[in-house]
């Protein structure tokens, strides 16, 4: 029997080592701190294909100086000399443009397309968990406010996905949490929700359950491969198997670029919270305008936010939780804002072009599996499946194919 060493236990990782045990791959998955330790445990947990989108815009253009000049902005930029950061961002602003949306959402929709039903799969086949229905709240101060979001969804649409929507008359029906200042909203149907802590975990248990080996609070050193790859770990110890899939997210170039994998990815951190609500909260809730993420948990209301671009192991900022309240305080009434739980902030790994990374490296069946920026979640299942179809069968599936981390 064939055997498979996966870097990295968050989604992407425990979904492709959870495919490849589909085809018969007996599995080690390794992690340097446990299951969803990174970006996939305190995001919103949203899936949502129709909102899985390209990060840069148009938008970039105006919101962009404000990220260095502004502390409270939501896309945040610390202003401090760092050449890898600089050149990331000079090439994430050259996708800044209408025709490069349009490449990237043309890329993006196949996968987008069976996102959902590969989460089915692996509910089906056993992980002990769940996800539910929508309908999303969209919410907007006014009327003016919404045109960017709504150019959004008409790009999606353009592009081949549906996206159920329709205006709501009274937010509040659906979002009692809303306040009396956001007077334009939409319903988005057709879209899920998940806690993705305890999903990503209940997926890291069925890995062992079958049979895989997951080994926790070790660092990977090194991975190199002249034809039978050999992983380093930082206890000394050296593992060879038939294949390895590096999916450690924003820090996937320590390990991978000198594989060949030149394309950078800069950690996008993202921060959230949970509040009590007055009244339940049953309904995700977004707020475009302000690019704050809201949904149900486990009795409580995570508001998540934020777009900092800094590395991926730099101390929690408080200031960036402070920032994405001083942006919702008006918006929302019977939550008390200043009373919060579970503080976090996780590192998404982000592209210049917005695309994942998603293939074979230059080293013989070393394999990557990240860079979705804000979409890990919703893509991991479908990016585990296709990946371990690969590295079994040599066949790459167009859905990846525009993911190749050697381009």
């Amino acid at each position: 029997m064939t055997r498979t060493i996966v870097v990295g236990a968050g989604m992407v990782g425990l979904a492709t080592a959870w495919h490849l045990q589909e085809r018969g791959v007996e599995v080690t998955v390794i992690d340097r701190v446990g299951v969803a330790a990174g970006s996939s445990w305190g995001n919103a947990g949203w899936l949502t294909p129709g909102k899985t989108i390209p990060l840069a815009d148009t938008g970039l253009w105006t919101y962009g100086p404000k990220a260095l000049l502004d502390p409270d902005a939501a896309l945040h930029v610390p202003f401090r000399v760092d050449p890898g950061l600089w050149s990331f961002l000079a090439r994430f602003a050259a996708h800044g443009t209408n025709r490069a949306w349009d490449r990237t959402m043309a890329q993006l929709t196949p996968i987008d397309k069976i996102a959902l039903e590969c989460f089915d799969e692996l509910i089906d086949g056993g992980v002990q968990s769940w996800t539910r229905e929508g309908p999303f709240v969209i919410g907007f101060k006014n009327e003016l406010h919404s045109k960017g979001f709504l150019h959004e969804i008409e790009g999606v649409v353009r592009h081949g996905q549906d996206v159920p929507f329709e205006p709501l008359e009274n937010p509040r029906e659906l979002a009692p949490v809303l306040s009396d200042a956001v007077q334009h909203a939409y319903r988005l149907d057709g879209q899920r929700f998940f806690e993705p802590g305890p999903f990503v975990e209940a997926l890291g248990q069925a890995v062992v359950d079958r049979g895989g080996e997951l080994v926790t609070g070790v660092d990977v050193t090194d991975v190199s491969s002249t034809q039978r790859p050999v992983v380093t770990l930082s206890s000394g110890e050296r593992r060879e198997a038939d294949s390895v899939v590096i999916a450690t997210g924003a820090w996937m170039p320590a390990l991978a670029r000198k594989l060949g994998v030149r394309t950078l990815v800069q950690a996008g951190r993202g921060y959230s919270f949970s509040v009590a609500t007055e009244v339940p909260q049953e309904h995700p809730v977004y707020l475009p305008f302000q690019r704050i993420a809201c949904t149900p948990y486990q009795g409580r209301f995570r508001i998540a936010g934020t777009m900092e671009f800094r590395r991926p192991d730099e101390p929690f900022q408080p200031r960036r939780v402070q920032a994405i309240i001083a942006q919702a305080r008006e918006l929302f009434t019977g939550i008390d804002l200043d009373d919060r739980q579970d503080e976090w902030v996780g590192s998404r790994p982000v592209t210049p072009d917005g695309l994942p990374l998603v293939g074979e490296t230059r080293a013989p069946n070393v394999y990557v599996a990240g860079g979705h920026g804000m979409w890990g979640i919703v893509l991991g299942p479908a990016t585990g499946k296709l990946l371990a179809e690969q590295i079994v069968t040599g066949r790459i599936d167009p859905v990846i194919k525009p993911f190749d981390p050697l381009r």
